[in-house]
């Protein structure tokens, strides 16, 4: 019987998630708690409005084919998509025999036999890397750091593409020495073509509300373009392309 896989939503033209215009697969249930999540309604593993098979959720991908073959592609994120790795592995494998490019986000939390078959069709990794610090990212995940630096280093060590994404929270991530101790980390790895520099921003607080659960950001600002322009500057100045 084949496997499916527990689906939040998918975005048929994103553009932010991956170069050129992507397919956009959100997964459902993730075992990190961020205190700037903007999709908390991914969280419950049990959730999710979709359940399909590999075979299924490729046919709605080939109807943008055309769409989205020339430049994007397709980009699994959630959610964590780690947590359904069987499924994405043969999804992406799908996707690979259609001649189309795939991505992977994650925060780089899981890594088993089963994952590390996922990453041989995945073109490129999206690894979210929430904090340099050990104790902030703790507090800001409910989860270990470590977990994801041992995925960046077998990312390394298969030479996958890999572009490093690190959201900008006012007080919080968005501090001139973290900013720089993530950019000389980040130096030793030639897998890491560029960081993508994601500004907090207030989008996903009516989820909270729909939710009933209090937004622990509440009183956090958006993040200004001075302070984005200044971790750009930061990262740039270590020689570190940055978008």
């Amino acid at each position: 019987m084949a496997i499916k896989g527990r689906i939040h939503s998918f975005e048929s033209f994103g553009t932010v998630d991956g170069p050129g215009i992507r397919f956009v697969v959100f997964a459902q249930g993730c075992p990190l708690r961020c205190l700037y999540c903007h999709n908390p309604d991914t969280w419950d593993v049990t959730g999710g409005k979709i359940e399909m098979t590999a075979s299924e959720l490729v046919a709605e991908v080939i109807r943008y084919k055309s769409f989205i073959q020339k430049t994007g592609g397709v980009t699994f994120t959630g959610g964590e998509p780690l947590m359904q790795a069987e499924f994405v592995r043969d999804f992406f494998t799908l996707c690979c025999n259609e001649q189309l490019h795939t991505a992977l986000d994650t925060s780089g939390f899981l890594l088993n036999e089963t994952v590390k078959e996922l990453l041989k069709v995945t073109d490129l990794v999206l690894l979210d890397v929430k904090s340099i610090d050990p104790v902030q990212y703790k507090q800001l995940t409910s989860v270990s750091l470590q977990k994801t630096l041992d995925f960046l280093d077998y990312l390394q060590q298969i030479g996958k593409r890999t572009w490093v994404r690190h959201v900008l929270v006012p007080r919080l991530t968005d501090n001139d020495l973290l900013l720089n101790q993530l950019a000389v980390y980040l130096k030793r790895y030639s897998v890491v073509e560029k960081v993508e520099l994601l500004p907090y921003h207030k989008l996903g607080v009516f989820k909270y509300e729909a939710l009933g659960v209090g937004d622990p950001l509440a009183t956090t600002e958006a993040l200004s373009q001075e302070r984005l322009q200044n971790a750009r500057t930061i990262f740039l100045s270590h020689g570190i392309d940055v978008v």
